[in-house]
């Protein structure tokens, strides 16, 4: 397979050109088939990568911790059975997803900073030659400083070295000089010596120039294949590409929760209990506001209850559990005329028969609830008072419920989450919450297992 570079012009870095660097700059899209299943898994894989590293910043992971889960997450999702085929996997999947994250301003920011984190520490773990070989392809000016030039400039290197907590310059580390207009970010803290108009950049401090360029191209990028796809792509495919395109931004890449496969059958006697000790935040306002109201509007019926049916409640106790709450508003004739084939239908026993699956956080946090609709992600969409008072009524203190709501006002609803999840049970969550369901099922685990040490 042919996949085509972006050209290198000749350049006095010559011997650089003949390393093979592992990270594309991704100047060009592939000219090579792409098979349709390949197309989609190839993006899942990524995408498993760019979320776990959104969360690990979310999270206020350290820069050493963050460069582990990056080189981790990589290795796990991004390998591929051909050796020779991992630089193309990794093109490919780049590409897909500019194409699925270039359409709304949004969904542009997040990939945009996330894919610039991923290349910021695979490009911190290459050799000095691969960083030569990049800036090369960048057309970045650079010379690399000869030992002569660093004994004389040694004493002021170290100055700036120590002024900015940095590894003292000695005799067998790499420095180059550049513009100094090539690196603002170092001028600008002052991290970097400057003289007679260059900037005298150390081997560590070469990425603050490379991820300007790389980020500038990238976001220029996604405008250009944005107009692409509004203009032409999206219609010329709207049979095959586009539907992957537009659900793969929403999809949820876990485990399947569309039936109840660890905690076996939930028992109507004991729901109530369940609700107060493993329900998510989300189910459990959905789960109180039935039982105060024995009502609930569309979308919070099918929240609720592709959830309910996913921890094991079966079609006929649902049938038992809906219409005891709604007979008590609309009455029991009325709950069989226009409810009860609903609860049918989403246990794929009406209609086409599919076996509906429960909504993950992504799909939850993406709903939009009107005036009189109680389902959405309590995070997102509950003021700050609201979810103040919900969350201590699931027994947050006060000190976790400020960091919970740090979280959800910078928009991680998600750790929101699972940060209620780890002061409810005093358990960390390192694998995040990403679906309703599986908040359940953990939580069932570790109260089982208080259970046991307490038997």
């Amino acid at each position: 397979m042919e996949v085509v570079r972006s050209q290198k012009k000749p350049s006095s870095a010559a011997a650089s050109a003949d390393v093979v660097s592992n990270i594309p700059l991704y100047r060009s899209p592939p000219t090579l088939e792409v098979r349709l299943e390949d197309f989609e898994r190839f993006a899942v894989d990524r995408l498993l990568v760019l979320r776990g590293i959104s969360d690990g910043l979310a999270r206020g992971k350290k820069p050493d911790e963050m460069e582990k889960l990056v080189n981790d997450l990589w290795k796990a999702n991004m390998r591929h059975p051909q050796a020779s085929e991992v630089i193309n996997k990794d093109i490919i999947s780049h590409f897909v997803l500019r194409l699925v994250y270039c359409r709304t301003e949004e969904l542009r920011k997040w990939f945009l900073s996330i894919e610039t984190t991923l290349f910021r520490y695979r490009f911190r773990l290459e050799s000095s030659d691969v960083h030569r070989a990049l800036m090369t392809e960048l057309g970045i000016p650079y010379k690399v400083v000869t030992n002569a030039e660093f004994e004389g400039l040694k004493d002021k290197l170290t100055q700036v070295a120590r002024s900015v907590s940095q590894p003292l310059p000695t005799s067998d580390g790499t420095y180059y000089k550049v513009p100094f207009e090539e690196v603002p970010e170092l001028v600008a803290s002052r991290r970097v010596f400057i003289q007679k108009g260059y900037a005298y950049v150390a081997l560590n401090q070469v990425v603050s120039f490379i991820i300007p360029h790389f980020r500038s191209h990238l976001s220029k990028a996604l405008v250009l294949t944005n107009r692409k796809w509004t203009s032409m792509i999206r219609e010329q495919e709207k049979d095959r590409l586009t539907p992957i395109v537009e659900a793969l931004s929403t999809s949820y890449l876990g485990p399947d929760y569309s039936q109840a496969k660890e905690l076996g059958e939930m028992s109507l006697k004991d729901i109530d209990q369940v609700a107060r000790t493993a329900f998510p935040l989300c189910m459990r306002h959905l789960f109180d506001t039935l039982r105060e109201d024995h009502h609930l509007k569309h979308g919070g019926r099918m929240q609720l209850g592709l959830f309910l049916k996913g921890v094991g409640l079966k079609l006929d106790d649902a049938l038992a559990f809906w219409k005891a709450e709604f007979s008590q508003k609309v009455g029991a004739e009325r709950f069989d005329k226009e409810y009860a084939y609903g609860i049918r239908h989403n246990y794929g026993k009406e209609g086409k028969r599919t076996d509906y699956t429960p909504y993950s956080c992504q799909k939850i946090i993406l709903s939009t609830p009107g005036v009189g609709d109680h389902h959405g992600c309590p995070y997102r969409h509950f003021s700050e008072e609201n979810l103040r008072a919900a969350l201590g009524k699931m027994g947050v203190s006060s000190r976790a419920l400020d960091d919970v709501i740090e979280k959800a006002k910078t928009k991680h609803y998600q750790l929101a989450c699972t940060l209620t999840y780890e002061a409810v049970h005093g358990s960390s969550c390192d694998a995040g919450i990403n679906h309703p369901n599986q908040y359940f099922s953990d939580s069932q685990k570790i109260l089982e297992a208080k259970k046991l040490s307490t038997a």
